[in-house]
């Protein structure tokens, strides 16, 4: 490992390197949902988003991008608590990249708030949080939820339509984006969402229903 730039800055390249290759080569097929590119093409890309649109910049921004690289990293060993393991793999690896202990306990903060229920204690952790979650209100939200049926359904038993679609628009209906940016680019498209979850229910319950 490297031990941060010339300068004394993390190396955040590097860091972020190491993150991709442990999901790329350790992380279970059947986690289709929490996969790289959840991580990579998603997470990562709704935080430099947020970033950009707050004027993040500096240390602020790097502790976010590396929290948004790593906050899925504890599915290599478990998924239960899985955001622990994050922070214990963050706080074994990230000082060899020249991260010091008070940025990567801010790092661990924001891996902890992406925790369900979201509970974010800082700016940054909301901005992670809602991040992790961007896909609520987003035009492509039932594909993914397809994808986190299909990786649940990997692990216990599977449920029905009808049940799916109920405990889906539960989720949803109690959920709260935390930032303002987020609210004003996800909620209109998270109302759609739910509009769209109640029709499924509707015709699953109908499907289900003797007649």
């Amino acid at each position: 490992m490297g031990k941060g730039t010339a300068m004394g800055e993390p190396d955040f390249e590097q860091a972020r390197r190491y993150a991709l290759d442990r999901l790329d080569h350790e992380l279970q097929p059947a986690l289709c949902y929490h996969s790289i590119i959840h991580t990579r093409d998603e997470v990562v890309v709704a935080a430099e988003r947020m970033a950009a649109l707050d004027d993040l910049c500096g240390e602020p921004l790097l502790l976010l991008r590396t929290a948004a690289y790593f906050h899925d990293l504890g599915f290599i060993e478990r998924r239960d608590g899985h955001e622990a393991v994050g922070v214990r793999i963050a706080e074994q690896a990230l000082p060899g990249f020249g991260y010091t202990q008070p940025q990567i306990a801010a790092i661990g903060q924001m891996i902890m708030a992406t925790r369900l229920p979201q509970a974010p204690a800082t700016p940054l952790a909301a901005m992670l949080a809602d991040s992790d979650l961007d896909m609520l209100g987003r035009d492509d939200f039932l594909s993914f939820n397809q994808l986190l049926r299909a990786e649940l359904a990997a692990f216990s038993p599977p449920v029905s339509d009808a049940v799916w679609y109920r405990q889906q628009l539960g989720f949803v209906r109690s959920h709260r984006y935390w930032t303002p940016n987020a609210r004003r680019l996800r909620d209109l498209g998270k109302q759609r969402n739910l509009l769209l979850l109640e029709e499924l229910l509707a015709t699953a319950e109908s499907a289900a229903t003797p007649g």
